[in-house]
This record gives C-alpha cells, structure tokens and sequence, in this order.
C-alpha cells in the first residue's frame, strides 16, 4: 500500500519538475521551490505511515521475542529503506542553491537516509548482516564458570555480572570476570568490526560526507563541534582529576598500594562498574562522611509496596505540577513497564519510543522497585514530555534539537527528582536531615555518576572518529583504545590486553554503532537547562545553591521548559538553547558551580593526603594467573537482538 503511495508522489513531483524557476513579482520564493516544498511535505505524510508500521513491528518484536516477529521487522526495514532511497533519488534533482534557509533545512534533514543511501544492494544487505551479526554476538554473549571453581553455571550482563560489579571487593574475582566479559563478548567481533567500518564508510559517503564519524558529527550543526567538546572537557578537567585522586586514595585503603598504585592509572576493575564509566556503586567506600544521611529511597519503596505503575504515576505527578502535557491514555494502555509473567522474551532495557501517529507513545522497561529505577523513570518520561510537546510538528522536526537535547531534558528533570528536598516532599526519604555533611555525601554521590562519566563520554567517540577517519588502523584498534582510556580516564586493564583482544566491541554501543557523543553532551548541557530553569522558579533566591534546587511546582519553570521543546527540530539547536537558557552555546560553568563544595573540599582533601592530580602512564598493575578457575568462556546464542539496519536509523532520528 504505501509503495503504491510513494510510486504516485514520485510521478507527480516528476511531472511538476519542468516547471520553471521563476521568481514570484514580491519576492517570495520561487514555483519552483513551492514545488520543492509540496513535494518534501507528501513524502513527510507518507513517512509518517511507513515509520508508524515500521515502529509497530519493532516494538512487537522487542517485546516478544520470535522468529516470526523477527522476519516480519527486517521485512518492514527493508520497505522503509527502499522508501528513503526512492525519496533520495528524487529530491536530489532539485536545486536547492536559490532556495531559501528553511526550505533547504527540510531537505537536509529529509536527505539524510542513513545506510539506506548505499546504492549498491549486495554492500547494503553486507552492511546489515555484519551489523546485525555484532548485536547478535554481543547481546548474547556470557561468561561460563568461576574463577576458584569449575562450574556449568553461566551468566550475562544484565543480571549477575552487573551485580557482582556493583557489590565485590574481591580484587581477583573481578579481574577474572573483568577479563571473562571482555574476551567473550568483544574478542568475536574484531574482524567483523573492520569490515563494518569500511561499509559504513560508504554509506557516510553516500550521504555526502567522507566518514561516518563527519557524518554524525554534521548532526549537531556546527562546523567546529569537535573544537567545542574537547575545549568543554578542558573546563572540566580538573574536576574529574580531583575526584580521580580522592577515589584512588580510598581504593588503596581497601587493596592496598601492590594493586592501587598511589600516583598510577586505576585498575579499570575496580570502580563498580565493567566500563569504569560511572563510580557511584562504590560510594560506600568513598562518602566524605561514612553512614550520614544516605539518600537511598529503595527501601521506603519497598516498605511502602509501591508498585510499577505507581512509581510511574508520581513521574506523571512531577510533569503534572509543571504545567506539562499529561501522558495520553495510550501511553497508559500501550506501555510494557513490568517484564510479562507468561513466558515471553522481551528486551528489557528502559526506553520511550514514539509512533508519531496520533498519541501513541510508550514506555519499555521491566521495572524494579529501587531508586535507581525511579530516577530511570522520570528521565524516560522526559522523552515522553519532549514527544508531546513537538507533537504538531512535521515528520521532518519531530526529533531532538540534535542528538544529546533528547538525553539532556530526561536528565535535567532527574537532577531535581534526585535532591532529598524533592524525596522528602513526595514522602519517601524521612529521615534525613539538611547539614553540611549529608550535602557533601549527597554530592559525592551525585560526582560520581556525572563527573566520572566525562572522560569516558568524550574518549568513546573519539576513538571511532579516529577510527572512521583512517587514523586509527585495524592493527592498532586495541592498541589506540587503552591509550585514550588512559589518556582521559586515567585507568588501566587489570591484564596485558593485547591486538588478539577488541576490547571495544566489550562495550554495547559500539557493536550497536550507536553514537556516544551525546551523552557527553548531554551531560553538560543538563546543568546548563538546571540553571536556567531554576532560577526561573526563583530556586536560586537569597544565595540558595544549585544543587538543592528542585523545580517541582513551578509553572513557569514548565513553561519556559516546555517553549524550547515545542521547537523540535524546525531550528538549529542553538536557538533551542537560546530559549531556555538565553545563550547559543553550550556552556560548562553551570556543572562546575553545581559541584563548587565539593571541589572545593576534595582539593583540600587531596592537598592533605599529599595526592598528586594526574597518573603515571606506565604504571601495570600486578600480573594474575587464571590458569586453574573454572572459565570456560563460551558463547551462547539464543535469539538475534537488534538485527535491523532501522534500529539505528531510529534512534539517530529520535534521540
């Protein structure tokens, strides 16, 4: 049905393209660029269709697991990807260069058909089978055994190796698994990886840009983007250092100097999560003031039996007391927020995912009763907010202000729902009291979620820019990796990993080519949003700090929030900026004066310690033998996740 659709509205705009281009006698725009914009706006109606089905299928295989879903989703890819290359063909015979601003953004934006722009069919359907093959390899990848005994028992990522990381201080038992991980679900991919980046390449290329890392870096608008974000990291740099230094410190007290070297790298395995991207699950070790005033709401939750539905009813609330759009009744009757109890496989990592037709928006997550779900919670359900507000946009502008807003706007309303002011008033943090020492704790905490993520954020995507580039070749893939973790972050691999190992492909987003940048991104600009809509609430009045800010209430806060998301992405995303915060461009002061007192006490923490800021590169940790545990390192597959080219495309256009 919709291929009949397309096939019309390319014979129509053909049969107007002989118009000529005259100019209108007041100076308008041109017949022929009234054709232009006719034809760009049938194909956004058409579009809407086909990502509407397209969108359905996904959704219904993510949450049912089968083979006939999975059959029926590539099925729907593929028409979606003809669809875009059709369009591609046919926009490109007109001349944009008389046109005026807004119509050639319609076009760019439109023009962008991701891998679908890969003409030759044997290199597109190449493309999608590597691609397809990495996620399949990655997402079912487990680690089988113990490293002190021998034992059939497996796991994965997201139940017990998470776990372990998150709660074991026992150095070898997480450098085994550390290792275990790594080897088994990055080593697989290398060779596939390479082949990924030369095909991926061609298709940037077909998109009119020399790499894929240019290509997504042209999404944020900005000729010297990558100027921007290492001058921001350079801001932020001694932040990072100093909480860098005080961590080590406290590691060494639990390890001991053999294993945590005083002016070393950080044993990569050792920071409570598998990537060392964010600290907070070893807070316990590193609280200015051990056991004071901890902000942990998991047990009221539970004391309290609130359920799902519930914890996403007091997400509904916070929105609500902004003045914000009400999630519709579909979002109610359509979302999965609990993992189903009659036998089906689902994806379970929390998303929000929108249809574009009508209200339809949803929420897929398999909720836990905890505080780290709740705050997943009201990030998701900012998506949610920023669908409905650009809801009367065209197909073209309904999308973020560029690829970190989506990410920045979730976070932006976590930063107040996290605050124990904000728990307290909801009823679900009683017995904390307002010091100086619980601050300090609480912004410890916060540190080590938002401060330890930077380097990390920055360094993913600059590895595969270099990469995409040439600059870093397949034979130095592991190489160039370890040195820029080392350069950034500061830490080192608990083993000697050498070019037989991808460690890479050990993280998610780059078997998925899901771009990271964004959280990086995102993770400044949610304080600059903070700030703003702070002080638009009158939160920051008579000296209050920005870190016990918490906007809930605040109609004009909502307001001012709700003006910049409305714009979608019918502007470029400084004037999206513009709107709330009043400058075009990103800006890192307010993250650092979020942060002032603790700085501020972990310089003169780390002065009376005698902590050197920085590391020593050439510092290895000690070599372990796992020659006698009971790895056995296999590699189940069960089901291919994440199989279609579309998956990415999504996520490029809607976040």
């Amino acid at each position: 049905m919709h291929h009949f659709g397309i096939a019309v509205l390319f014979v129509w705009i053909l049969g107007l393209s002989c118009v000529c281009t005259i100019a209108t006698e007041d100076g308008g725009i041109t017949d022929m660029e009234k054709t232009a914009v006719e034809f760009v706006d049938a194909y956004s109606k058409v579009s809407t269709d086909l990502y509407f089905d397209n969108t359905v299928a996904l959704w219904t295989y993510q949450t049912n697991l089968t083979d006939y879903n999975q059959r029926k989703m590539v099925e729907s890819n593929l028409e979606c990807a003809k669809a875009e290359l059709d369009f591609f063909k046919n926009a490109s015979k007109f001349d944009l260069s008389n046109f005026t601003e807004e119509t050639k953004r319609k076009f760019k934006i439109m023009m962008y058909i991701g891998d679908a722009a890969l003409q030759d069919t044997a290199k597109l359907k190449r493309l999608q089978q590597v691609t397809a093959e990495m996620e399949r390899l990655y997402a079912t990848a487990k680690v089988c055994g113990h490293y002190k005994e021998t034992t059939d028992h497996c796991m994965s990522m997201d139940d017990e190796i998470k776990t372990i990381f998150a709660t074991s201080r026992d150095y070898s038992e997480l450098a085994w698994l550390w290792t275990a991980w790594h080897d088994a679900s990055g080593k697989q991919l290398r060779e596939l990886y390479t082949e990924f980046v030369e095909l991926s390449n061609l298709a940037a290329q077909a998109n009119g840009h020399p790499d894929q890392g240019a290509l997504w870096r042209w999404k944020y608008e900005v000729d010297d983007f990558e100027e921007q974000v290492l001058e921001m990291y350079e801001t932020l740099k001694p932040l990072y250092l100093n909480v860098h230094a005080y961590i080590r410190r406290k590691l060494i007290t639990v390890y001991g100097e053999e294993y945590v070297n005083p002016k070393g790298a950080i044993p990569a395995h050792l920071l409570g999560n598998m990537w060392a991207q964010q600290w907070q699950h070893i807070l316990d070790l590193a609280e200015p003031y051990p056991g004071m005033n901890m902000v942990d709401i998991t047990s009221s939750l539970r004391e309290k039996n609130y359920t799902p539905i519930q914890m996403f009813q007091e997400a509904e609330g916070f929105f609500n007391s902004l003045g914000l759009i009400p999630a519709p009744e579909e979002f109610w009757n359509n979302s999965l927020i609990e993992k189903p109890t009659d036998g089906r496989d689902v994806v379970c990592h929390a998303s929000a995912w929108d249809f574009l037709v009508g209200n339809d928006v949803r929420m897929k997550m398999c909720t836990s009763i905890d505080m780290e779900d709740f705050i997943v919670i009201h990030h998701e359900m900012g998506h949610i907010q920023y669908y409905l507000q650009y809801r009367h946009q065209p197909f073209y502008y309904k999308s973020g202000a560029n690829p970190a807003f989506h990410e920045a706007v979730g976070d932006v309303l976590a930063l107040s729902v996290a605050t124990p002011a904000h728990l307290r008033k909801i009823g679900l943090l009683e017995d904390y009291k307002d010091n100086p020492e619980g601050e300090l704790n609480f912004l410890m905490k916060m540190s080590l979620e938002k401060i330890a993520f930077l380097p990390f954020g920055l360094m993913v995507d600059l590895w595969r820019w270099k990469v995409f580039s040439g600059e870093i070749t397949p034979e130095e893939y592991n190489k160039k990796w370890w040195e820029l973790r080392m350069e950034y972050q500061g830490v080192v691999p608990p083993v000697e990993r050498s070019e037989e190992y991808f460690d890479p492909g050990a993280k998610h987003h780059i078997p998925a080519n899901s771009p990271y940048i964004r959280y990086f991104v995102s993770f400044i600009i949610q304080f600059q949003f903070h700030k703003a809509l702070c002080q638009e609430a009158g939160q920051l009045n008579n000296g209050n700090p920005l870190h016990k800010c918490d906007i809930h209430g605040s109609k004009a806060a909502g307001k001012k929030l709700a003006d910049m998301l409305k714009l979608g992405k019918s502007k470029p995303w400084p004037h999206a900026m513009e709107a709330i915060t009043g400058q075009r461009k990103m800006d890192a002061a307010p993250l650092v004066e979020y942060f002032s007192p603790l700085i501020e006490w972990l310089e003169e923490e780390n002065r009376k310690n005698g902590d050197e800021l920085g590391w020593d590169p050439t510092w290895r940790p000690p070599p372990l033998d796992f020659s006698h545990s009971g790895q056995k390192n296999l590699l189940y597959t069960t089901f291919s996740l994440y199989v279609c080219l579309l998956v990415v495309w999504i996520r490029q256009r809607t976040f």
